[in-house]
């Protein structure tokens, strides 16, 4: 038996040792540079205020004239060319002028570049050299599944000191996502190698997702075989414990036992991430649940004169769909906004959902529902909400708990007792995010960069090893 662990440990060493070591370093960079992402702090930075004598029709209207089914929200912001309705469902999103109900789609250059411009001026950023440089349905910084629903896209480079780049969703002209220079070039030595994350393969979700899965599981295999192998191989003697090895083989040894524990959990959490329902629950409500989630909108019952109303300062207002009730949610700051029904805009407002408000929609869900409360941001599983100081609710009914964003009614989480059990064995052990350790950022570096580097060298001398091996076998 322990030759068979030799075997599979030496030769899938020989076959992943470049891997393991581009893993150890890069998820070093990750911890300092994330993957480029459009924040919800720069996108609502980058609205105008809306000018409400330009907006002539009602979000009501905008959804009788969309070609999208069961829209479950509106949106209403300024844009270069005038205000526009932007209207979702589950899957796709899609524009409509509030001036008119024409096609709100961007289709020349000229206006992307435009809407671009307009967006970085309000973050104040240098467009004085902005140009336009492509439009693609892919590139190495936007295949990201969430942004399916505005491609293509169209990138404009800034060209200011930081090399920023904006890209342009052609569905709704609005701007989904930025990179700089900075993040451009350290991914390249961080996300996209350690994701496995070139372009050509990352657009193909499917194809990308069963590979890195595979290469990953037959990593956690040679990592096990080699941790039973390490154990097996030592010797007890009267002056201790002795390897049997020399030289590389001996530092390999030793640095393998020394840091068994932690490369054995952060291959197998790594090769999790990527689980996707094959072992632990997906996280997410099913279409029946996000049916009840939503009701059956009247949207009809907007008022035709409401986009009107009280639009000092105001940057975006969303119309959404909870229960079966519209709510209308107006924004003047990233953390300002107010919330209210439509039927009851001047009687019933507040800044946020009630408990009261989520009991009555998640409690339909299943029975025994508890009252909602609000989640500790040092809650064990306490998740980010959509907009900075919002609420985030979690309502627990029997085994399984719905986390809903208290400023806009999205559920961000449904956690059954798989999905909490994923939580510990991928986020935890791979990311290091244990609240004692998030508490304690400093502390959390260390410990990631000191262990991905015992990593890193450990992976080193199985290089040596296997370039030596090799040699050997074909010399």
């Amino acid at each position: 038996m322990t030759r068979a662990f030799v075997f599979i440990h030496r030769w899938l060493g020989v076959g992943f040792c470049l891997l393991f070591v581009m893993w150890f370093a890069s998820g070093i960079v990750m911890h300092f540079v994330a993957f480029p992402a459009l924040t919800e702090t720069e996108r609502f930075t980058g609205l105008a205020t809306i000018d409400p004598a330009r907006v002539t029709r009602s979000p009501a209207e905008a959804v009788m004239a969309s070609t999208l089914k069961n829209v479950t929200r509106v949106r209403l912001i300024e844009r270069t060319d005038g205000p526009v309705y932007v209207l979702s469902n589950e899957t796709s999103v899609g524009a409509l002028r509030a001036t008119d109900l024409a096609d709100g789609s961007v289709d020349t250059a000229d206006l992307s570049l435009a809407i671009a411009r307009d967006h970085a001026r309000q973050r104040g950023i240098d467009v004085t050299r902005a140009a336009f440089v492509e439009r693609a349905e892919h590139d190495q910084w936007t295949v990201s599944n969430g942004l399916d629903p505005h491609r293509p896209l169209d990138r404009i480079a800034l060209n200011d000191e930081n090399g920023t780049e904006l890209y342009v969703s052609s569905k709704t002209g609005e701007v989904v996502r930025d990179t700089t220079r900075h993040e451009r070039v350290w991914n390249y030595a961080g996300s996209v190698l350690h994701w496995i994350y070139p372009t050509v393969l990352r657009k193909d979700r499917q194809l990308w997702a069963s590979l890195v899965w595979w290469l990953s599981l037959v990593a956690v295999i040679g990592t096990i075989a080699g941790a039973i192998v390490g154990v097996l191989r030592l010797r007890l003697t009267p002056s201790g414990l002795r390897s049997p090895y020399r030289r590389w083989h001996a530092w390999h040894h030793w640095l393998g036992l020394g840091s068994m524990i932690f490369v054995v959990t952060w291959i197998v959490s790594g090769w999790l991430s990527l689980d996707q329902g094959r072992v632990f629950s997906e996280g997410q409500v099913t279409p029946a649940e996000a049916e009840q989630i939503v009701g059956s909108p009247v949207w009809a019952a907007i008022s035709a004169s409401e986009p009107a109303q009280d639009l000092s300062h105001v940057r975006e207002i969303e119309w959404f769909a909870f229960g079966g009730e519209i709510f209308r949610r107006e924004r003047t700051e990233v953390s300002v906004q107010r919330l209210s029904l439509v039927e009851a805009v001047r009687s019933k407002e507040s800044k946020f959902l009630t408990a009261d408000e989520i009991d009555a929609v998640i409690g339909g869900l299943a029975a025994g529902c508890r009252h909602a409360a609000i989640i500790d941001p040092a809650d064990d599983y306490a998740v980010e909400p959509r907009a900075p100081g919002a609420p985030v609710y979690r309502s627990v009914c029997g085994d399984t708990w719905y986390h809903v964003d208290g400023a806009s009614g999205t559920i961000l989480d449904k956690l059954d007792p798989s999905r909490r059990a994923y939580r510990w064995a991928y986020s935890a052990l791979h990311t290091f995010d244990f609240p004692a350790l998030v508490a304690r950022p400093n502390l959390r570096t260390l410990l990631v960069v000191v262990l991905c580097a015992i990593g890193f060298v450990f992976s080193l001398t199985g290089i040596v090893i296997g370039w030596r091996r090799l040699r050997l076998q074909f010399y």
